[in-house]
């Protein structure tokens, strides 16, 4: 038996990757260039958990922003499509022979699709929404979901790279461990956000080892040359 394999839960594993990606990248960046000025430990971690804050709520914010924009525009379609289906009914059944006519439909079939269609206002205007218009209804609750989610997962990746700073006092040693930590796991994240999302694994764990690295060093680099 046949057994197709699709992505379930895609705007969940899309706000994950948002929220962890940011979260490894922009603390172990912050972590790196602090590391290259000052060689307290206690520095870094206080900058660094205020970025995490500051950054998660942020991050959150625009994910829940990004959620009820996305609402409000389908509500908006929404409603102008039961006006058209109302108004001009036989404009709205031309845009669905030209839907179907792009299937390949003879101009019979469009016209009787067409006309059993108009008789059921509400799965015409659905048809519409998503076969006219590129439109899916989000879920609900879904902005709040989305801004919890980035949230949560920006704070989860932001602990790894200042998690060495808790325990080593001096700076520029714990960032030699933040390093390895952090690179392992921007690496490991790059493998599975390319495997959920059908692409080449190792090419894609590699290109996102390669941007965290480039911000924490470019970061270290700024920072020893202010300081220098």
């Amino acid at each position: 038996m046949h057994h197709e394999h699709h992505l379930q839960s895609s705007d969940t594993i899309r706000d994950i990757v948002i929220g962890m990606s940011d979260g490894l990248t922009v603390p172990f960046a912050l972590a790196a260039g602090l590391s290259g000025a000052v060689n307290s430990s206690n520095i870094v971690i206080t900058a660094g958990i205020a970025e995490i804050v500051a950054g998660s709520i942020a991050m959150g914010l625009g994910g829940f922003l990004a959620g009820r924009t996305e609402a409000d525009h389908y509500s908006s379609e929404l409603k102008r499509e039961y006006e058209e289906v109302e108004k001009v009914p036989e404009q709205e059944k031309m845009e669905v022979k030209e839907v179907f006519a792009a299937f390949g439909l003879s101009e019979k079939l469009q016209h009787e699709v067409a006309e059993e269609m108009a008789k059921d206002k509400d799965k015409w205007v659905d048809f519409m929404m998503r076969y006219e218009l590129g439109l899916e209804e989000p879920k609900a609750n879904r902005a709040t979901q989305s801004a919890v989610t980035i949230g949560l997962s920006y704070i989860a990746g932001g602990i790894i790279p200042l998690s060495p700073y808790f325990f080593i006092a001096n700076s520029q040693q714990a960032l030699y461990y933040s390093c390895c930590i952090t690179m392992i796991c921007l690496f490991v994240f790059g493998y599975f956000k390319s495997k959920v999302t059908g692409q080449p694994v190792i090419a894609g764990a590699f290109k996102v080892l390669f941007i965290g690295a480039i911000a924490a060093a470019a970061a270290f680099l700024m920072a020893k040359l202010i300081t220098a």
